[in-house]
Parts: C-alpha cells; structure tokens; sequence
C-alpha cells in the first residue's frame, strides 16, 4: 500500500456512499478500522493481563519489542540513565523498579519508532495529497530527520539547512509592525530548560502572546486555587496519598489518563481507606484493577477495588454536589462538634459565616436537581468525607472544561476547608495534570499573563525590560488569526491545529499566517494546515542522548505534585541532524534577535548554565542545579501547604457563588468530548477504546438507552449532532454513530479531536476562558443523509473581542 493504508474505502457505509457519489470525504483521525464497529460492556479490571497484551500487541507493530522492552526499565527512574516519561505528569516514586503503565509504554514507543519521515517522502508527496491522509497515518511516518520548508510553487516541503531556517524566521518577526503580531504557542512536552528560553526569548522579542495546553485543559483549576489558596498546584505529595483516610476522584478516568494512580488507590482500598469517584460514566479505573507489577496479582489473576462509591452527576453537576456534601457537613455540625474544624476555620480561613449562610439557603431539592444525584448518595459521599480524618480531593477535565469550572473547584475547596483538610499529612487538593510538564512550562515563565513580581527578576537578572500588557491565550490566538493580526506563529511540540477548539475556524485562521513554525518529532496536521510560509524543525525526542558542547545534557521536568527532577536520555538521535528543544529555541533567537546580550549559544553549551540563571529568576528553585541532583530532585516551596496562604487576606478564601443552572433545556444534551482509551492527546493509536468496549469506531456518540429510545435511534445507527452555540451559530456534524452507554440521562459524550469540529471558539469560560469541550449544548437525532463528515450547517462563529 505504499506509505500508508488508503482512508477511502470504508470502515462504515456512509464514507463508501460519499466516495461513489464523488463527494469530498473529510479526513479521519484513526486509522481505517480493521473489521465492522462493535460494542460490549467492558468487564475486566483495569490495568492487568489486558494492559500487558495491549503492550505486547503495540510493540510488535512498532517494531520495538526487544529494544522497546529493555528501555522501558529506564522510564521514570532517578539514576543518571533515567528518563521522564512523556506521557502523563504522575508523581515518580522510587520504591517501584518499573514505575511505568500501559499508555506510558505505548507513548514511549511511539516516539522510538525506528520508521522516518525523510525529504524523499516529502518529495513524493504534496501538502494537498498529505491533506487527505488520516492524522494516525501522517503521524505513522515515523520521525522527522531534517528541516522542512513549503515550497508554494511546487506544493512540497523540501530540505532546508538550520541556519537558513532560523534566518527565515527572524526576518520574518524584524519585519513586524509590532511584536504582538507574533504568538508562541507550546504544549506539555517542554522541558523546564527550554520552557524558560522560549519564554525568555517570546519577551526580549517583546510580547507576553504565549499561549499554552493549559488554557485549553486545566487553566480553571489553576485560577481557582490561586483565589482561594494563593497556589495554583498541588497541596499533596505521593506521602500524603498513602496516609489518606478518604480520596475523592471527580472528572478522571484513572485508568487511561493517570494509569499509575491506580497503584495508590489499590493500596488505599487494601488498607480499608475510603475510595469515592465522581464522573457520569463508571470508567474501568472505578472498579477494580490489577497492578501489573504486582506480581503475585497477576499471577493468580487477583483484583484490587478500587472504589467504595461511585457517584454519576450530570455534566457539570459536580458544583451541586460538591455543595451537598457542605450542607451534609454543616448540618451535622450543629450537633457534631467534630464535623467541621473549627479551630481552623477561625485560624486560617476568610469567608466562613457568609459561606454557612449561603449553604443553608441553597435547598437540597435545588442540589439534587442540579447535581442529578439522588440525596441519599450524597448523603453517603459526605458521610465519606465526615468520618475520614484526612481527605484528598483530586479532579481532572472532566471538572476543568466546563463554564463554571472555576467556581466548582472553588467548591471543592470549600470542601476542603471545613474539615481543615489543607495542609496538613493525608489531606489535600490534589489537581491532575494530565501532560508531562504542563505544570513546569507554566513554573518556569510560558504564561500569556505573567506576574509583575516574575517580569522584575526577569528584567534584574536578563537585563532586559519585559512587556507588561497580557497577551493572548489559545482562543485569543485563534481570532487574532482569524482577523489577520498574527502574522507569525510558532508552535513547539504538540498539535496545535488538530487541539484547537472549532476546527474549521482554527484551519482558516491558521491558513491566514504569513509564518508558521512547527517544532517536532513528527509529521502531523498541524504541518498540513500552514501558514503561508511554513517550517518544519525536527528536534530530539526525551529518550534520546543529547550531547552538546559541554558533554551529555540532561533536562529537567516538574510533576504534578511539585517535584523537580532530571531526565537523560540514552538512545541514539533518529537522525544526525536533529536539534534539541534548547538549541532550536537559541537559534531563532539569535537569528531574531542579532544584538542580544543573551548568550544564547553559551547556554546551550551546558544546560547548568540556563539553570543557573533560572535559579535566580524563579521563586522555589534557588540553589537548582546542587538541588536536582538529589535522589527524586527536589519539591519546590508550596506555601499553602504549610498553612501560608498568599491571598490578600492572608488566609484560606472561601468562595460564595451561588449554583449555576446546568439542566439542558427539553430536547437538548450536553456534549462532552475526551479520549479514547488507545489515544494520548492528537495521537490515536488505534480505533479501538478497550474499557469502553469499542472496537474499530471512532466517529460515534455514546448516548444514555433512554436518550436514544426518545429520539428513535437504534445502536449503530447514523445521527446528526447539532452544536448550538453561545454566539447564536450551530455547527452540525452527519453521520456519527450512536452507542448505548452506562450514561445519566441528559449526557452524551465522544473522541476528541473529531468532534472538537462542535466547539464554537465563543464557546469558552468567561471564567476560564477555556473551550467548553465538556458542556456543549447539542441536539441529536436520526440522520437522513448518512454522510459522516460536517453538514451544511458547520459555520464559524462570530467570536470575542481580542
């Protein structure tokens, strides 16, 4: 079949019936199915034999089962081979000699793929062919070997020397009219060295336009935690999760998007520790697992639970429920003097009285009718939550991507607070960090609004004097595009293009830019969907050698919980003329920049270097290079986690917004979109979800039995979804299949990035400003026409003010 398995030619009837009519078929995002869809209930434990077969099933296909194998005894580990894995930002623990999962594997092996991408593809192949390709097949390729420029004469990238692409990229930012009229986009997968370059380098260029994952992802917990805690991380490390009594999980499906908490919450259960997971579909990781370096376990097949209670809201229900489990709490205390903690509340908290009057106002018919929990399982959850001494409450998308997401967390905190459970062992808000170091891109400056306190050291110690003004965010970005505003864009790592929320206003928009510049480890959409000059810089990948001037060079990561540690990798470069992160970043600098004082070049010889200077510009990391030698790296300073609160009252905040309406209008739905479990982010691996028991489907919508009998749909059968945007525009999508799901009525949910084609870019937080990837307010019913592709009725929207 040549480079890749032709799209055309039909996983479902819909896409042949397109492709005879001689109609346009829209790209998919998996791979062409290997057999018609199916769907059974999934009824084994998590993790497992299951996880183990996948793995081995994942590394024959890579080619990678011998060497693959071997360097998985590298992932995660603290000695000066060791690698930080690219996936998920899981706290690494050193009492496990194989602290690694199944979707860690696969990320890994993935990007050890011995397959490339060379200029003899590119040659072959134009950007309009490329367009019609699947995202799985272009990202298959294998690893990019060399700098890529398009050529819009012939339609081709061709090779470019590095020198000859940074030069490119700076006269095109000199020939400005002002420095915002670039953006500097980056995903989780920077390291910390390279995070702080990139940011250093976006403001001596003289603009904050530095948009990152986190604005599309986790963006509201930070907010809220800042309001009421004075800290956007985490107030927990891996000590405290094995001291808990008590861990709520709200909004992540462990089993897929933190494998490795699957370890803790087994070990809590053995312990008689209470378990307590919220989110309106049972995934696999609420139920039970077997850890599969839990050798005795695997050999007799023997399951762990993994909850004590599962809780199932409406979508965005979690804030009413969050608030029944106060008024529970409360109640009890005018009888329990032990319910709440009253000492701390009067010691280290702001907002008390006001929050207790408004608890009491709220009535429990109001709760259950927005939590859709019945009284009596909140009234367990928070009889949960009483009796445990030390509570951890941890929450992931499913709580961050709504429009109320900043009050929900701030809910959660008021939880948190009256039982005095911040800062103390075994307690603690515990926010999931779903990519690698999407924490530390944020710690070491990439941020499009910086803190005044981070620009003056910046300023003291670069010798520069920083922008001030805030600068655009994703869905800034998008419309700055979209109106000709941004003429360069710049993308390190990740899939910008294929994240992005309304995808047909985001390819337009991207479409728009004079300049756009990918850094990456493979071909993906976003090198399809370009600017009208594009470049294509390949850089090393986390489990490769980088040796620079000064010898083998290590990066560092930050986890989810705040620890710093270093990552070396050890394998040979996919090509002799890869680049590192640090040293691509430096090049474009200096091209951009040829009168800087910044000694680019040096840093780049020795990564000590970049963290010397980071070290005095950024709180917590003093003393960085000495620091991060140590065993595990070290955690930077957490305040609130010593009962010091950096709010401007000094204390805890409680917050006091009253419950938002999150009952769809009759008729309507709420949407909500995620990953299958064989996907990690834009990268799909297969077409199959194997704990939601789908195989070779992805184009589907999973629909409560009820919801679907309603609307006269029977399983499998082909449906228009219809998104009705804040802005008054609806975008359609024809052909999705519908599938019975363990769904709340009301709740319907499927993969993004298909259906990220929904989300109108005026649909975000006005407190967040996030997408609402999971509230979209939808109708579905029977289609006619069977396309599977966007209907006519797909138009963007109108948009926000920059």
């Amino acid at each position: 079949m040549g480079d890749r398995e032709l799209f055309e030619g039909g996983d479902d009837i819909a896409r042949q019936e397109r492709a005879a009519a001689g109609q346009p078929l829209e790209p998919r995002v998996g791979p062409v199915p290997k057999g018609p869809p199916r769907s059974k209930p999934y009824t084994h434990p998590a993790a497992g034999w299951g996880a183990a077969k996948a793995v081995t099933e994942f590394l024959v296909d890579e080619r990678e089962v011998v060497v693959g194998s071997l360097e998985m005894f590298k992932m995660n580990q603290e000695d000066s081979d060791g690698f930080d894995c690219p996936g998920c930002a899981w706290p690494d623990t050193k009492d496990l000699a194989l602290d690694l999962c199944e979707n860690g594997i696969k990320h890994t092996s993935w990007e050890m793929t011995g397959k490339r991408t060379t200029r003899e593809f590119f040659a072959r192949h134009t950007v309009t062919e490329l367009s019609e390709w699947n995202d799985h097949d272009l990202e298959a390729q294998g690893r990019l070997t060399e700098p890529m420029v398009y050529d819009p004469d012939t339609d081709h990238y061709v090779p470019i020397g590095w020198q000859d692409a940074f030069e490119l990229f700076g006269d095109a930012v000199r020939a400005l009219e002002n420095p915002d009229q670039a953006s500097y986009y980056t995903s989780g997968r920077l390291g910390n060295e390279s995070s702080f370059l990139y940011s250093l380098m976006a403001r001596e260029l003289g603009t904050n336009n530095q948009p990152d994952c986190a604005n599309m992802c986790t963006e509201a917990g930070s907010r809220a935690m800042r309001a009421a805690l004075g800290t956007g991380k985490a107030t927990v490390d891996l000590k405290d999760w094995e001291s808990a009594d008590a861990v709520f999980v709200m909004g992540i499906n462990a089993a897929s998007n933190a494998p490795r908490m699957l370890t803790p919450l087994a070990q809590l259960y053995r312990a008689g520790k209470k378990l307590v997971h919220v989110n309106p579909q049972v995934e696999a990781g609420a139920t039970r697992t077997i850890i599969p370096h839990d050798i005795l376990a695997m050999a007799t097949f023997r399951a762990t639970p993994t909850s004590n209670l599962n809780i199932r809201p409406r979508s965005a229900g979690d804030m009413a429920l969050m608030r029944g489990v106060a008024k529970a709490t409360l109640e009890w205390a005018e009888t329990d003097e032990h319910a709440v903690d009253r000492q701390f509340l009067e010691r280290f908290t702001s907002g008390f009285e006001e929050y207790r009057r408004l608890v009491a106002a709220t009535s429990w018919d109001e709760i259950v009718h927005q939590s859709g929990v019945p009284k009596k399982d909140i009234l367990e959850a928070a009889a949960i939550y009483r009796d445990a001494d030390r509570s951890i409450i941890t929450w992931g998308l499913g709580v961050n991507q709504h429009e109320h997401a900043v009050d929900t967390i701030r809910e959660i905190i008021n939880v948190l607070l009256l039982r005095g459970n911040i800062g103390r062992e075994g307690a603690g808000a515990a926010p999931n960090r779903g990519h690698s170091n999407v924490q530390g891109n944020r710690t070491c400056g990439v941020t499009n609004a910086p803190e005044p306190e981070f620009l003056d050291r910046l300023a003291e110690v670069c010798g520069f004097d920083p922008p001030r003004e805030k600068g655009l965010d994703v869905v800034g970005t998008l419309e700055a595009m979209a109106r000709g505003d941004i003429k360069v864009f710049v993308g390190m790592s990740g899939n910008f293009a294929l994240a992005s929320p309304d995808t047909a206003f985001a390819y337009a928009a991207l479409r728009k830019v004079d300049l756009t510049v990918y850094v990456s480890t493979k071909l993906n959409r976003s090198h399809i969907v370009h600017g009208r000059r594009a470049l294509i810089l390949p850089c090393l990948g986390r489990t490769e050698r980088d040796v620079q001037a000064g010898g083998p060079q290590r990066i560092s990561v930050e986890d989810g919980d705040s620890m710093v540690h270093l990552s070396q990798g050890n394998r040979p470069p996919a090509s002799p003329h890869l680049l590192s992160e640090p040293a691509i970043i430096a090049g474009l600098a200096r091209a951009a920049l040829p009168g800087s004082g910044t000694p680019w070049e040096w840093y780049v010889e020795d990564y000590d270097r970049i963290r010397d200077t980071m070290a005095k510009v950024l709180y917590g990391f003093e003393d960085f290079n000495r620091r991060v030698r140590q065993p595990m790296g070290f955690r930077i300073e957490q305040p609130a986690r010593e009962r010091v609160f950096l709010t401007p009252s000094g204390r805890a905040e409680f917050s006091h917004a009253p419950l938002p309406d999150v009952v769809p209008r009759a008729g309507r739905l709420v949407l909500g979109t995620m990953r299958s479990h064989d996907q990690w982010n834009t990268t799909v691996y297969t077409d199959n979800d194997r704990y939601r028991g789908i195989r070779n489907l992805r184009t589907l919508v999973f629909m409560n039995s009820d919801d679907m009998s309603e609307r006269g749909l029977d399983e499998f059968q082909p449906t228009v979804i219809t998104a009705h945007a804040k802005d008054g525009t609806e975008r359609t999508l024809d052909g999705f299949l519908a599938v019975r799901h363990d769904l709340p009525r009301g709740v319907a949910a499927g993969y993004m990035p298909e259906l990220n084609r929904l989300i109108s870019i005026s649909d975000y937080s006005e407190q967040s400003d996030q997408p609402l990837m999971k509230q979209l307010d939808v109708t579905i019913e029977a289609s006619t026409g069977r396309t599977g592709a966007p209907g006519p009725a797909e138009r963007a929207g109108a948009g926000r003010d920059g």
